[in-house]
């Protein structure tokens, strides 16, 4: 079967109700959480992705069983430090930089060594800012190269508890200390720069020990040691993450319109809803329910012909680090200049997401200049696009392979997109939408 995929037709007006995949971030720690539970656990709507099915590989060759039943996950929880944990034990995260780093705070209490692996992407990526904090705790590593994956850790049954400061705005580094505290002896006093809060809900919801304090830039967070976790069932919501292609797809289709339902608008999440906001696009949030801590919604959005550009507020940075490959297109449709700043956490993701942003641009012929971590577009909302674009070799990043599917929908020409296979990574279902979309639209 070809793994590549050409689309040579611009997407034609159209009016759609769909339902996007559950969570990737709250199925990763639904995982992880459920694993350390006292008890049975139960989850519907878990996202089947490989980043998902990575985190329940890894939780099984640590002792916990795991079922499946209809469209329901169980996981039987050994409790905190429940892992059997066996000698030359090897664990393999696969793409997952979530699973990857968040199971090594797990891990931070067992000294039996073990060999953290994971794909060609993720072994490029940064885990010695996962090994610095945690080895304050008392916990040690071997990376290759000081820096990347394979890694080895050795825990520490006497975990002493640390101050950390988190200045990238990293909800991966953040949440990894946070697990690692749930074993350490004493309050651990965490610093951290905004970023996604999933980790910090559900432990308010599961009753852990956590003292939060926040400020216009930094949440400070005490964690204090704890006995046991509660088992929890969790109907995982849609992903924003996923979300965003058909927000986009929409938003750069005058007069298209689309319905998104049952999809959580964390406030640490929406940066692309304030985004797209702020440039013009009409998005509503429908419906809005608390579920367990996280906000849920249906996201109504219109198409529009009056994109404006953006000077894009820092503050929007972190909650919308996963969309800004979209954002750009936008941007490239908008009438005028937009800008963006401050960026270096895109290159910290499955592949140097500011490099391939710029690319695509090139390719489609929007002018653009990066500098710094930030990135200056020369918007054409006149933009069409008469060639042939391929796009390969970008390390199988599933979004930069969904990108170049809203562009070449968006802005027309021939699109040879490689490796389509990367969006099992996020989002399998993906092109079966986008089809549903196509073919409706026709009609």
């Amino acid at each position: 079967m070809s793994q590549r995929i050409v689309i040579e037709n611009k997407i034609q007006k159209f009016n759609e109700n769909i339902i996007v995949p559950g969570d990737k971030s709250l199925s990763i720690r639904w995982v992880l959480l459920a694993s350390i539970a006292s008890g049975i656990s139960k989850s519907k709507n878990l996202l089947l992705s490989e980043d998902v099915l990575a985190a329940i590989e890894i939780i099984k060759k640590l002792g916990i069983k795991v079922k499946k039943k209809n469209n329901e996950f169980i996981i039987f929880g050994n409790g905190i430090n429940g892992y059997n944990v066996k000698r030359n034990l090897v664990l393999d995260a696969k793409n997952s930089g979530t699973c990857g780093r968040l199971v090594l705070g797990l891990l931070s209490s067992y000294e039996n060594k073990i060999k953290l692996i994971g794909d060609k992407s993720l072994s490029k990526r940064d885990f010695k800012r996962i090994a610095d904090p945690l080895n304050k705790f008392g916990v040690k590593f071997k990376l290759t190269n000081n820096k990347t994956l394979p890694l080895i850790i050795k825990g520490n049954s006497n975990l002493k508890p640390i101050n950390y400061l988190e200045k990238r705005g990293s909800a991966q580094c953040k949440s990894a200390v946070m697990l690692a505290a749930l074993n350490a002896n004493g309050i651990t006093k965490i610093k951290a720069k905004k970023s996604r809060n999933h980790t910090e809900l559900l432990f308010k919801y599961l009753n852990i020990p956590i003292k939060i304090k926040k400020n216009r830039n930094y949440d400070f967070i005490e964690i204090n040691k704890v006995r046991s976790i509660k088992p929890f069932d969790y109907n995982i919501p849609g992903d924003i993450s996923s979300s965003a292609f058909f927000i986009a797809l929409a938003a750069m289709n005058t007069g298209s319109k689309i319905l998104i339902k049952n999809v959580n608008i964390n406030p640490s999440r929406i940066g692309i809803i304030q985004i797209f906001k702020k440039m013009g696009i009409r998005i509503m949030l429908k419906n809005i329910k608390n579920y367990k801590g996280e906000k849920i919604a249906n996201i109504e959005v219109h198409g529009s012909n009056k994109i404006k550009p953006i000077n894009c507020p820092t503050k929007f940075n972190s909650g919308a680090i996963d969309e800004f490959l979209i954002i750009f297109l936008l941007a490239a449709k908008a009438n005028g200049v937009s800008y963006f700043k401050d960026l270096e956490e895109l290159n910290q993701k499955e592949s140097p997401r500011l490099k391939w942003g710029a690319k695509i641009l090139n390719l489609m012929g929007i002018k653009n200049k990066v500098d710094n971590n930030s990135i200056r577009i020369y918007g054409n909302p006149e933009l069409t696009i008469n060639k042939k674009i391929i796009i390969k070799d970008y390390l199988k990043d599933h979004r930069v392979f969904m990108t170049s599917v809203i562009a070449a929908l968006s802005f027309g020409g021939e699109w040879v997109i490689h490796d389509k296979n990367s969006i099992n990574t996020s989002f399998p279902n993906f092109l079966k939408i986008i089809n549903q979309i196509k073919n409706n639209a026709k009609k």
